[in-house]
């Protein structure tokens, strides 16, 4: 349980708290610290799977709180992004929400069907940490035009998130309605 993959997910997790709470710090100091702290989760993210893959230390553990500790990372920044009017809401709550879509159709069939992580989907995670870094960092910079392109960035990844959503759901659905193996 105490591998360095592990650690690095529950370093994550950890993360999530100490963002939610420098946020409430004055400018800039507040933009500089929580995007530290968001692209060393994020960071963490990609590390995570390479050393458990690299040292042959997948673990359950390591396989249901990965995803889990991105979901939470992404969702503290973007409500306090929104709550600090530095995102849209829209976009946030798409996001959310295809989360929490994608989290309960995988539970849903966990045991009877698997759904790996595409590479779209990484794709997908790489998109939205992309934004919210830029999101992040705009109001330490002071440059309007990085905070509209975060924006943009934003809105690329709701973009990608649903097509990741349809795609998963679309391999739920042939999944489920194909007959078992002899």
């Amino acid at each position: 349980m105490l591998t360095l993959p592990n650690l690095l997910t529950f370093a994550r997790i950890a993360a999530v708290p100490a963002l939610i709470g420098f946020f409430y710090l004055e400018q800039p100091l507040a933009a500089f610290i929580c995007f530290g702290i968001f692209v060393a989760a994020s960071v963490t993210d990609f590390f995570d799977g390479y050393i458990a893959r690299r040292r042959d230390q997948l673990s359950e553990l390591g396989r249901v709180l990965d995803p889990i500790a991105d979901k939470l990372l992404v969702a503290a920044a973007l409500i306090m992004l929104t709550a600090f009017d530095q995102a849209p809401l829209i976009a946030a709550v798409a996001i959310i929400c295809r989360e929490l879509f994608i989290s309960g159709l995988r539970e849903a069939l966990a045991g009877r069907v698997s759904l790996p992580v595409t590479g779209f989907a990484k794709w997908k995670t790489a998109s939205q940490m992309g934004a919210l870094s830029v999101l992040l960092i705009a109001p330490g910079l002071g440059i309007d035009a990085l905070n509209s392109a975060g924006e943009g960035l934003l809105w690329l990844a709701v973009g990608l998130s649903w097509v990741t959503a349809f795609h998963y759901t679309q391999a739920a659905y042939r999944a489920v309605r194909s007959p078992p193996a002899p």
